[in-house]
């Protein structure tokens, strides 16, 4: 305790000093958002470093398992190609607009995924040097992730759906009929589909997808089942428990949706409603 104490009081003018550099540090990042956003990206970059450094040997340990996953998705395009292969291509081909996709897909590898907090994020190994930036939509091939909040040089950061600020337009399919997707905080298998009308056919086991209202994600991306459902308390809309196709504890590669159309439409609706 005594060499303590006199360590303190010898070095007491250089610990002075580091407390003093330390806060006016803070001060500086909190009181400008030019620093604020610099800082943000740089602790972006470090943490992601070291989160990709240790997903790597995570990853080599489960090997089999992302074999599996990639068998799966491919099975599942080929099916689609299949179908694709049994329209009448003369028909297709004549329209050339049916192949004007303004969305574009960049793959990215899962290097940390929280699930365990009320406000959830998952940090991947793409950024702005790969035209990641905010507001883009993640999926996998087994349904919608998040969307991307902020990137770095090298990383993003995404919003998963298992976050309580996290809120998606969605659809069912079979009837239209839509609302808003978000979470409670407790399930991570189960979401919560709310403003859905009482006069909708709702029916447990109904598929949810991607309305396509937000721009974010294409009308159709698949997101979970009516696990089961009931009136909120005026009677008017449903309150519905949604059964995610994602394992949400279990995400290794994602893809990220870029609507290229998105500036446009929104500079339309923005006229709007002028």
């Amino acid at each position: 305790m005594q060499q303590i104490i006199n360590f303190l009081i010898k070095y007491k003018n250089t610990l002075l000093f580091l407390l003093l550099l330390f806060i006016s540090l803070v001060f500086t990042v909190q009181s400008h958002s030019y620093h604020k956003s610099k800082f943000i990206n740089s602790a972006n970059s470090l943490t992601g470093g070291v989160y990709n450094w240790a997903n790597d040997i995570d990853e080599y340990f489960n090997l089999k398992e992302y074999n599996d996953r990639l068998v799966e998705e491919n099975k599942y395009l080929r099916s689609r190609l299949g179908e694709l292969n049994a329209k009448n291509l003369d028909t297709i081909y004549q329209d050339t607009s049916s192949f004007d996709n303004p969305y574009q897909f960049t793959s990215a590898k899962v290097i940390r995924n929280q699930f365990s907090n009320i406000d959830n994020y998952i940090l991947v190994d793409k950024g702005e040097k790969d035209s990641i930036h905010s507001d883009l939509g993640v999926i996998t091939s087994r349904g919608i992730v998040g969307i991307v909040e902020e990137s770095s040089r090298n990383f993003s950061r995404v919003i998963s759906i298992l976050n309580t600020n996290s809120s998606i337009s969605v659809q069912l399919k079979n009837t239209n009929h839509f609302g808003s997707l978000l979470w409670n905080g407790k399930n991570p298998n189960i979401v919560q589909l709310e403003e859905v009308p009482r006069l909708a056919p709702v029916k447990k086991g109904d598929t949810i997808t991607t309305d396509g209202r937000s721009y974010i994600f294409p009308k159709g991306i698949p997101v979970g089942v009516v696990d089961n459902f009931e009136l909120d308390v005026n009677q008017s809309y449903y309150k519905i428990n949604v059964r995610l196709f994602n394992d949400m504890t279990n995400v290794g590669y994602v893809y990220i949706i870029d609507n290229q159309n998105l500036e446009e439409l929104q500079s339309l609706e923005t006229e709007n409603n002028e």
